[in-house]
């Protein structure tokens, strides 16, 4: 396999009418770069509702640069992206999202600064693009992965990051089906860089993102990455049951100061809906980590690649000769 200095690993759902202008503004940046012939762009067709594939293909003909990844059906962002990196042949890889509001302006500072040294550089955003509902998730996210996951303070966790190819090689080492990578790269590593940048206004459409994908992507984070909910599930046990014992207490030396109190049955149907809740809450969470251990233990696949375009290139070479 043939190295490059740089690769960009761009995980496509519903960009068909993006990437290539987006092809076309990384050239434009890194033509003016010392890596201007030694890089390449990977796209990994998700499988969106449109499918992005024959506009990959034309890019890919037309270009030398770029390379096409095929999946067999929608895997998801983090398994788009593990499958990008495996297809990636650059000492530094950056990854990055479809929709330009990721400004390829800033690839070189990413690259600089895990070429410094650094292991792994984020982006932070100087003033975000994203719906005022996605900004209060991304905050509850940004709390949760810093008690989960130990994320340092003040880092943020964006999609638009550079990584080494050492570090690369560790992350590809998790095979299960639910890989979250900022959670595999906090595992791996503590050099971690950040430099700030503009968050540009989305070229077109809308985010893939909903409520749903939301909540999916942070059990993903939260059961996958980390054991701390079911601390949490055993702490708030013990918490529930002294209060209980504590209650018990307290009814009984009711009773014995006042023999003639009226018991009371709400009281009683309130106390027994509310342990009852919080045991159904925690075997849901018992019962997230079980079923991924099911699944894991079945062993299906984080991603299948149906074909790809340097597949394609070589076949035309073989027609043509």
């Amino acid at each position: 396999m043939t190295m490059v200095d740089v690769s960009i690993v761009v995980p496509v759902y519903n960009g068909s009418e993006t990437i290539g202008v987006l092809r076309d503004q990384i050239d434009a940046v890194l033509s003016n770069t010392n890596f201007a012939n030694s890089y390449e762009v990977v796209f990994v067709n998700d499988r969106g509702p449109v499918d992005a594939w024959p506009a990959i293909c034309s890019l890919a003909e037309r270009h030398p640069e770029v390379v096409g990844i095929n999946l067999r059906r929608n895997f998801g962002q983090h398994n788009a992206t593990m499958a990008g990196i495996a297809h990636a042949r650059g000492e530094v890889i950056v990854i990055m999202d479809e929709d330009l509001q990721h400004p390829p302006a800033a690839i070189e500072a990413l690259v600089d600064a895990v070429r410094r040294g650094a292991d792994v550089c984020y982006t932070r955003y100087h003033n975000r693009q994203h719906a005022t509902w996605k900004k209060w998730g991304s905050s509850f996210n940004d709390f949760m992965a810093g008690l989960l996951l130990k994320k340092p303070r003040g880092l943020y966790l964006s999609s638009f990051k550079a990584i080494h190819r050492d570090v690369a090689k560790d992350i590809l080492r998790y095979t299960g089906p639910y890989p979250y990578i900022d959670g595999l790269l906090l595992a791996t590593t503590s050099s971690i860089e950040a430099i700030d940048i503009d968050h540009q206004p989305r070229l077109a459409g809308e985010s893939s993102y909903n409520l749903k994908r939301l909540v999916s992507l942070w059990l993903k984070m939260a059961t996958g990455s980390s054991v701390y909910p079911l601390r949490i599930a055993t702490f708030v046990g013990f918490l529930v049951a002294l209060l209980s014992l504590l209650a018990l207490v307290g009814v009984v030396v009711s009773r014995i100061a006042n023999p003639d109190l009226e018991p009371g049955w709400a009281s009683v149907i309130v106390t027994i809906l509310f342990v009852g809740g919080v045991q159904m809450v925690f075997l849901g969470i018992i019962g997230e980590y079980v079923g991924r251990i099911y699944i894991r233990l079945n062993r299906p696949p984080q991603f299948v690649v149906k074909e790809t375009t340097e597949n394609r290139r070589q076949m035309s070479d073989l027609t043509s000769s």
